[in-house]
């Protein structure tokens, strides 16, 4: 590595706690950790990460190697869980999509942890240790979560009526762009068209425009959501999702009326043009009330 690399490599690597604080303070005189506690967690947790690892680097390798990977795992797991905080926000109004996506965030999590299990376990280098791999693996399972994540709300944010201003979507779409990168370095790695030093200045860039996106998003006040009332989209889906939990009784009363007033609607004609209509004195089509105590009648 020259000299003028390393420079640029350390320059990049002290960004991440300057911009880090600045997040961290802005979040926390603002109050927004107490509604992205999960998200705050993570930004100091990445900050007492590099006071240590930063220090020990240069003393002891071995307690750096160990507590690097250390916070590699609590960041992943944080990752994880600040995705399912965003997708809360995302959802809040609509309780029962709110509740379906809870439930498959944690079997997605369960999923995780077992495909980063059996891949450790059937992982046969010598030079990476299982608990390594496993970590790896999950960190690009997160990954791939967090880029759909972004995806999703690209595509659906205008039918929940999210501005693209707000906050969960600027922390969504750090992540998503982060993970986007840091994926398609894995595959330049894997094909051998990077370098090891370009691919971990590429990484440190990518992460230091991350928290930039997520410092502008911090500064700038998240706008109010459209009203659910007038979201019709998410309101079906809402009510579908509703009716599959819970459905009607079979001797509910309601399917009986709408069965009366479909047949009523039914058996209702339109007399063709020139044919006078027998009415009686109040003005009530006679064939109207036939049809009305047919229908009764025949509910009897």
């Amino acid at each position: 590595m020259t000299e003028k690399f390393r420079i640029l490599y350390y320059l990049l690597w002290f960004a991440h706690p300057a911009l880090q604080t600045v997040i961290a303070i802005v979040m926390f005189r603002r109050g927004q950790h107490r509604m992205f506690k999960y998200f705050f967690a993570y930004i100091v947790t990445q900050i007492v990460t590099f006071a240590v690892v930063f220090p020990t680097s240069r003393y002891s390798y071995s307690t750096c190697f160990y507590f690097s990977w250390l916070s590699t795992a609590i960041s992943v797991a944080l990752g994880f869980q600040v995705i399912h905080e965003a997708f809360l926000d995302v959802f809040r109004p609509f309780h029962t999509l709110r509740d379906l996506g809870t439930v498959l965030f944690k079997w997605a999590g369960l999923v995780m942890l077992l495909v980063a299990g059996v891949v450790s376990v059937s992982t046969n280098s010598s030079d990476t240790p299982p608990w390594i791999q496993a970590i790896v693996t999950a960190q690009r399972c997160v990954r791939i979560i967090q880029v759909g994540m972004v995806l999703f709300l690209l595509s659906f944010a205008r039918y929940l009526g999210v501005s693209r201003r707000q906050h969960s979507f600027g922390i969504a779409l750090g992540f998503g762009s982060f993970s986007f990168v840091e994926l398609a370095l894995v595959a330049s790695w894997a094909g051998n068209h990077l370098g090891t030093q370009w691919m971990s200045v590429i990484n440190m860039s990518a992460y230091n425009a991350t928290l930039l996106i997520w410092l502008g998003y911090t500064l700038v006040k998240s706008p109010a959501r459209e009203a659910a009332s007038i979201l019709l989209r998410p309101q079906r889906w809402e009510q579908s999702l509703s009716d599959i939990h819970h459905p009607l009784p079979e001797d509910s009363l309601i399917p009986m009326f709408e069965g009366m007033v479909d047949r009523a609607l039914s058996r209702t004609h339109t007399p063709p043009p020139g044919v006078a209509e027998n009415t009686n004195p109040a003005g009530v089509p006679a064939s109207g009330l036939g049809v009305s105590a047919a229908g009764v009648g025949s509910k009897r």
